[in-house]
């Protein structure tokens, strides 16, 4: 049975956004709250809109929770190439554990029944070698301060879960794509699209994403699935691909050919070591896979969207 009232935070955010927007036009609830941390203009249907400034150990979500089954909880500091913080660690900290396990405790004290939490399969690590895959019960291994801080985050909320029997799930996504997304994929997307000729034509890795409506998708199944209590889940497209593949198939949902040229990815490399760009070419060069066979297997649930479908949405809301 569906639950009647649903709080998501983070919902003026490209996950929470889409999820709102997913759930008002499904109406499959009779409410939906939605914390934002600024006023806009829409609101979820039939629901309604709660502003929440910041997500810290202080935070009062009394009237949000009120009345609640379920919440997701999407915002967070997110995770920056550059980030300009004196002690980023300490910043992931305060709103992605203190935050997030301070919502935990009050949603528990209200009687919530389930608590679904967007992490991050940075939690996992950074990498995987070509052919492995990250899978969920793999011992965590994050290496930068927001993959510790949602490996942090998803021991407290376990704890809180021991201590009050409230339900709780954990989803680590990789990279989400879809439209209104913005950084590292809007900027290859305008690559393609202006026809920018790219060093990119050799690299022969295999990464994982997830489009954003099968990330929302598997968000709604977390919310009232039996299975979903007390369980980690990885997701992603069911498919993965080369940065030279994912290229190329991106100017073909534009209807475009991609200008890829043939440079081997140690040049690449020594050419990023040079201009210390290492992460960039890390991401471009490196591989990243996941098995979502628990997700499969547990929820019964399989992405929505093919790869190919994913990114022609993407792509369409480009269009001016």
């Amino acid at each position: 049975m569906m639950p009647a009232r649903v709080l998501i935070t983070g919902a003026s955010g490209f996950v929470g956004g889409s999820l709102v927007r997913r759930l008002a036009a499904e109406r499959a609830f009779i409410s939906v709250v939605a914390t934002v941390r600024r006023k806009v203009e829409s609101k979820p249907s039939g629901g309604q809109q709660v502003l929440v400034k910041d997500l810290s150990t202080t935070t009062d979500w009394g009237a949000a929770i009120r009345g609640v089954e379920v919440v997701v909880h999407c915002a967070a500091r997110v995770h920056v190439m550059q980030d300009d913080a004196t002690d980023p660690l300490k910043a992931y900290r305060d709103v992605n554990v203190s935050g997030t396990l301070n919502l935990a405790r009050q949603a528990a004290q209200a009687g919530v029944r389930r608590f679904v939490f967007v992490s991050s399969i940075k939690v996992n690590g950074e990498a995987t070698q070509p052919g492995q895959h990250f899978s969920a019960d793999d011992v965590p291994s994050p290496s930068d301060p927001y993959g510790f801080s949602k490996w942090e985050a998803e021991q407290g909320l376990r704890e809180i879960e021991a201590q009050t029997g409230i339900e709780v799930a954990i989803v680590r996504p990789p990279l989400v794509y879809g439209p209104g997304v913005k950084a590292n994929f809007a900027a290859m997307m305008r690559w393609v699209e202006r026809g920018l000729p790219l060093p990119l034509g050799a690299i022969h890795n295999a990464r994982s994403m997830v489009a954003l409506d099968n990330l929302v998708d598997l968000l709604v199944t977390c919310l009232n699935h039996p299975a979903a209590a007390g369980q980690t889940f990885l997701v992603s497209d069911g498919e993965d691909v080369s940065t030279t593949e994912l290229l190329r198939r991106t100017a073909q949902a534009m209807g475009k050919k991609a200008f890829l040229l043939p440079v081997h990815a140690c040049v690449l490399e020594w050419c990023a070591a040079v201009l210390g760009k290492r992460a960039v070419v890390q991401r471009l060069c490196g591989s990243l896979q996941v098995d979502i066979t628990k997700t499969r297997r547990l929820l019964g649930w399989n992405p929505p969207l093919t790869l190919d479908q994913g990114l022609k949405k993407a792509v369409e809301d480009m269009k001016p």
